[in-house]
């Protein structure tokens, strides 16, 4: 037996196999403050923390779905797809918030991607939609509402899923997303939310409300905070085009790119949301040959992880 003072020391709490299939993931995030925060509120609240982790998911939609006026459509979509909404609350993803919600994925992200990102996302607030599936799953919800959702390539996306319904523009306005597994739901609530909002939506959660008038009223809340915009390509870079040549600007006939670049490098002042929307199509976006620190897993990962856990507590 190891001594106590040579045993290997311990730097957060256990987390179950069944809320995600990464080992990796179940260490970080056993000593990451965001899911202590979730699950440890979640656990005064109910002995059952993995099935509620695995019967509830969540939406966010992001400010591009509020000023492209889409969140009805994804409520819509919902409840389309058999899934009630069961908490709803609006935040606002800041700098600090943006980066907690992708820290084991931003590794991946270009300095262009983090430059447009804080462009548009602090532009306007946006809607957390916590729902659960209303038919029996064999994956947890968060799993099949993102194999819902659809990819984040707008070429890959398919009819049917909901990036694909709200709008193919590209990598970054995507409009939507979803934390991938139970143990996600659980950490990017605490992201998103304080204790006391999250108790609302837990409490709720667990009383099986059917909130979709909530959802819609701040939807309402939403739109009349922010002015709506058009998310297409070819008027935005006419637009871009416009504003800098006001300043003695680029040649008429440089590329998207070339425009971003020269503004850039003169401190040009460009409308925000039409930099977001050129610059996420023609910049890169993602390092090339890097992988995520973290991931999710689809479908059929999950059921085969359930499988071996389920025989392994056999």
């Amino acid at each position: 037996m190891t001594p106590a003072h040579l045993a290997e020391p311990s730097y957060g709490i256990p987390v179950s196999p069944l809320l995600t299939c990464h080992p990796d993931k179940r260490r970080l995030y056993g000593a990451d403050t965001y899911f202590q925060e979730g699950y440890e509120q979640l656990a005064a609240l109910t002995d059952d923390i993995t099935g509620f982790a695995h019967r509830h998911a969540a939406l966010l939609l992001k400010p591009d779905a509020v000023v492209a006026r889409r969140l009805d459509a994804a409520v819509d979509w919902l409840a389309g797809q058999g899934f009630r909404i069961v908490g709803a609350a609006v935040t606002r993803l800041t700098r600090t918030m943006i980066r907690s919600l992708w820290y084991f994925q931003w590794n991946l992200a270009t300095p262009y991607r983090r430059r447009l990102a804080a462009l548009f996302l602090e532009d306007a607030d946006a809607l957390v939609l916590l729902v659960r599936a209303d038919h029996d799953l064999d994956v947890p919800a968060s799993v099949e509402l993102t194999r819902l959702k659809g990819p984040t390539d707008p070429d890959a996306r398919r009819p049917g899923q909901l990036r694909h319904l709200l709008g193919r523009y590209s990598y970054l306005l995507n409009l939507a997303h979803t934390p991938d597994e139970p143990a996600d739901v659980l950490r990017e609530l605490a992201v998103h939310f304080d204790d006391t909002a999250r108790d609302r939506l837990f409490r709720s959660a667990l009383a099986e409300e059917d909130r979709t008038a909530d959802a819609l009223e701040l939807t309402g809340r939403l739109y009349a905070a922010a002015k709506p915009r058009a998310l297409d390509f070819d008027p935005a870079v006419s637009r871009l085009r416009e504003a800098v040549s006001r300043h003695g600007g680029a040649d008429p006939i440089a590329t998207p790119c070339g425009l971003l670049e020269f503004a850039w490098e003169r401190g040009i002042d460009l409308d925000p949301w039409d930099t977001v929307i050129v610059g996420s199509k023609v910049l890169p976006m993602r390092q090339p040959g890097r992988a995520p620190v973290l991931d999710g897993a689809d479908a059929d990962a999950w059921r085969r992880h359930l499988g071996t856990v389920r025989s392994t507590a056999n």
